[in-house]
């Protein structure tokens, strides 16, 4: 049986891929959808407080992106831009790491950084995917990356007018504190102090959850994601008192996600028995979650308009139909495009409740 993916294509104008953030953050736009109500409302993000009831709480990836697109001197002393999946081995420490490479490089040969004293030698390929052996400490490794690092901005931000320092500070929410991811949980990205401090106000408390996102979550699903029911891997991270908080919360409240990637780590654990160590559960994660699916946490989301075919766009949409929703995520992106949204990364927000 072949998938049929075309429930997530849709066409977008160029025009609404958000090139940068809005100014300040949270003047982004809100598309709120009332799956009970079949009601569609547009707003300002600054607003969401007025949209989310005392009877709910919000959850946060607190994850932190690494500048971990680099320039390197090959021994030739050509330049080469490398992507390192940081992501991979955050937990691990080994001494080995994957990075994505945009021109030629043999195995066998070395990659300085640009202070030109610490090297990497490339040990092993799959086709634009190098492993390379680190030669040093590992800490030394993130403090190079903090260093020369770029943000590692998806390429439909090639044309983006911020600067690389700009892209630094911008390509991260507010409040990233675990180190470990190559892409942001964008769906933060939207969070001001003064949004928390409404929340606040309105006595809607919030937690953080850790997972580090890879690549692999803007990747295109395949025919073989469907059959083996498992997307790629990806660490997280609890704190004890935090998960015991959430599910004496759950109780008598609506935990509302804030981004798929919350989504998958809160899912993920609501299958598992977890096993703390020093007040903290560590894991990692193969959930793929598509139509259908049951939901065990999560009762709202808080998301960006995302890539077509992706599997954000298939977590999305396996919530709505758990919610029996009368329309399809699509059907939303197209009433979204037509009033102007600004889709992706940098674009608006959506909260489904």
């Amino acid at each position: 049986m072949v998938y049929d993916f075309s429930l997530y294509d849709y066409n977008l104008p160029e025009e609404l891929i958000a090139k940068e953030p809005a100014k300040p953050r949270d003047f982004s736009r809100l598309f709120i959808y009332s799956v009970k109500e079949d009601k569609i409302l547009f707003d300002k993000f600054f607003n969401l407080d007025k949209y989310l009831s005392k009877d709910c709480f919000l959850v946060f990836n607190n994850t932190k992106v690494l500048p971990s697109r680099i320039e390197m001197i090959k021994e030739t002393g050509g330049k080469i831009k490398i992507l390192f999946l940081i992501n991979e081995i955050i937990y691990s420490r080994i001494n080995k790491i994957r990075g994505i490479v945009d021109r030629k490089l043999e195995v066998g040969q070395k990659v300085y950084f640009p202070e030109k004293k610490k090297f990497l030698i490339a040990i092993s390929q799959e086709k634009n995917i190098f492993t390379f052996e680190i030669n040093f400490d590992f800490q030394e490794f993130l403090k190079l990356l903090n260093t020369y690092g770029e943000a590692p901005l998806p390429p439909y931000l090639k044309k983006t007018p911020l600067t690389k320092q700009e892209a630094k500070k911008k390509y991260q929410t507010i409040f990233a504190k675990k180190e470990g991811s190559v892409a942001a949980p964008t769906a933060s990205f939207h969070f001001t102090q003064r949004v928390l401090n409404k929340l606040k106000k309105k006595k809607i408390k919030h937690f953080f959850v850790t997972l580090h996102v890879g690549l692999g979550t803007f990747s295109p699903v395949t025919e073989k994601n469907i059959k083996k029911k498992k997307l790629h891997q990806e660490y997280w991270e609890i704190n004890e008192d935090v998960y015991q908080q959430i599910l004496k919360l759950k109780k008598n409240k609506k935990l509302i996600a804030v981004g798929t990637t919350t989504t998958r780590l809160l899912e993920t654990i609501a299958r598992k028995k977890l096993k703390f160590k020093n007040k903290k559960a560590i894991g990692t994660t193969e959930l793929f979650i598509f139509p259908p699916f049951e939901f065990k946490l999560v009762d709202g989301l808080i998301t960006n308009f995302h890539l077509p075919k992706s599997s954000l766009m298939m977590l999305v949409e396996a919530f709505l139909q758990f919610k029996n929703s009368k329309r399809h995520l699509k059907e939303l992106y197209e009433i979204a495009i037509k009033n102007k949204f600004r889709f992706y990364s940098f674009g608006d927000a959506m909260l489904i409740i």
